[in-house]
């Protein structure tokens, strides 16, 4: 029984130490380990900075000139994402303005606006806005709707208290007051609402083509993994556990990086326990590693990593449900999208990280995530033992030797 325990952690050293001197001296999986998961975060984060557009610039065009036109125009004025800049005689005017980036918003205010308000019609005023950048357009729409409400509400308050002036202790201010409060994004930034999200997309991305790409470097580089045809080869399941704990190793610090350090350094909600978020992962990288296995089945060059990166990254953001919620997709994609891990990963990490939910609150997302570790490891048990083994000791001593000591 000694012997048997001590030649299995024999084979697992000697897979750790080959799968370290295979990605010291690959450039492109240290790429994929360390270098992709380092600069993808930053780099996407500062795309989406600063997360709030404060001051915009707008011009109005006041065919009214009446009081009730002017109050509107500085109440919009006072609110912290526009700035109206001036006025303009025309639209005419106004566009001029706008093509030369001296404004990125026009308020066309008809005539006839204030008679409509007071005789208790509804007033219509048109909002201009050039998207070039839709963070923008936002701020004029988030200040244009609470205006609007914070108008109404107030001539509502006074037309009641026309009609019954004892009812004005009661009818003072807003008859309806609504308090909006973002939960798990307090500044309603775009970058805090997704970036948490793809960085556990970066992170499984990251895993997937690194192990993927080893497959490729073995067939490229037989004789660098002692592939030589006279070389006893470990048992499968050890060489995947060897592979697995390398892979491990070397994404650690990468991991901490990513769930730690880049919401501390961009101010992206963490309200979760950090230890509890590793644990929480740990299933997720499992199943990354163990898809990367099986990945190596059709693999057969370390390039080819790259033509699966353009078309899994795109469908992966898709199917996580950032940008689509996953109750209004079809069964077919929802299937999908319950079989990649990043999606139960995304869920479980931002309810964790931006809303403080313990490791008991995402045991659904963290049983999931189990699953999917031992269904991928079961299918890269298989595609390692029947497709990559024999691609690697075919017409070999070594491929007898392997396929009677494998387990």
């Amino acid at each position: 029984m000694w012997k048997y325990i001590k030649s299995k952690i024999s084979q697992f050293l000697e897979v750790y130490c080959r799968e370290f001197k295979l990605v010291i001296h690959d450039q492109g999986l240290l790429i994929f380990f360390l270098l992709l998961p380092l600069a993808y975060p930053i780099v996407y984060s500062l795309i989406y900075n600063p997360e709030q557009v404060r001051d915009v610039k707008l011009i109005v065009v006041d065919h009214d000139r009446s009081s009730i036109s002017r109050e509107l125009v500085r109440n919009l004025d006072a609110t912290q994402e526009a700035w109206v800049i001036g006025y303009a005689a025309d639209l005419l005017e106004a566009r001029r303005a706008m093509a030369d980036k001296k404004c990125f918003g026009i308020l066309e205010i008809p005539e006839g606006f204030g008679q409509k308000i007071g005789r208790g019609e509804q007033g219509n005023a048109a909002l201009f806005c050039e998207s070039s950048l839709l963070l923008r357009y936002r701020s004029f729409l988030v200040a244009s709707t609470n205006v609007s409400q914070a108008m109404g509400a107030e001539l509502l308050t006074q037309k009641i208290n026309t009609v019954a002036p004892l009812a004005t202790t009661i009818t003072d201010g807003d008859l309806m007051p609504i308090e909006y409060i973002p939960m798990g994004n307090i500044e309603s930034g775009f970058d805090s609402f997704i970036m948490p999200g793809v960085l556990i997309l970066i992170l499984q991305q990251s895993i997937i083509l690194a192990a993927g790409m080893a497959g490729g470097a073995k067939r490229e580089k037989p004789e660098l993994m002692g592939y030589n045809g006279v070389n006893k080869a470990p048992s499968v399941a050890m060489t995947m556990f060897g592979q697995m704990m390398c892979y491990a190793t070397i994404i650690f610090l990468p991991v901490i990086y990513l769930t730690h350090y880049v919401p501390l350094m961009f101010s992206f909600p963490m309200a979760g326990d950090f230890l509890e978020i590793i644990a929480f992962l740990l299933p997720m990288c499992i199943a990354s590693v163990a898809l990367g296995f099986c990945l190596q089945g059709i693999v057969w060059e370390r390039e080819s990593v790259f033509v699966i990166w353009v078309v899994t990254s795109v469908i992966f953001l898709f199917l996580s449900g950032l940008t689509w919620p996953r109750y209004a997709m079809s069964p077919f994609w929802h299937f999908v999208s319950d079989c990649v891990p990043a999606t139960w990963g995304v869920e479980g990490f931002i309810r964790m990280n931006a809303n403080g939910a313990s490791l008991s609150q995402v045991h659904n997302d963290y049983i999931h995530l189990w699953i999917l570790a031992g269904v991928y490891l079961v299918l890269a048990y298989c595609v390692q033992r029947w497709v990559v083994r024999p691609s690697l000791f075919k017409g070999s001593d070594a491929y007898a030797e392997a396929k009677r000591r494998a387990i």
